[in-house]
């Protein structure tokens, strides 16, 4: 059984979406980083990959091909202070998962590993 069936399927990765982009939303490091004024389309490609990812549907993949991450995310200059304000939301969203403690810690590691990998700027 993969993860993404374990705990739930994509009711609790579009909660997890939810909560981190709530934080987002009002955040003055990460908030300029999108353009679109609705973050409705970011959070929703964020939950089709963190979906598929982790063993769900294939949509993110079928709309918009090969995840590709620094290459998707290479338009913006991300830091350790962009790192860490992603992290800090994302960790809040995390924790609020009503999951077992052993997949909350598997997510939690790959999105912690994710995020070091996307840094594109010197310190």
């Amino acid at each position: 059984m993969s993860l993404y069936e374990r705990v739930g399927g994509a009711p609790v990765f579009q909660q997890l979406v939810a909560d981190f982009y709530e934080g987002v939303a009002s955040d003055p490091v990460l908030r300029p980083l999108y353009e679109e004024e609705d973050l409705a389309p970011a959070a929703r490609r964020l939950a089709m990959f963190l979906e598929q990812y982790w063993g769900g549907p294939t949509t993110y993949s079928e709309e918009r091909g090969h995840p590709r991450l620094r290459m998707r995310h290479v338009t913006w200059q991300i830091g350790e202070r962009e790192r860490d304000a992603w992290l800090s939301h994302m960790l809040s969203a995390v924790s609020r998962l009503d999951v077992a403690d052993d997949d909350r810690a598997a997510i939690w590691d790959h999105l912690e590993r994710a995020a070091h990998t996307l840094v594109n700027v010197p310190r």
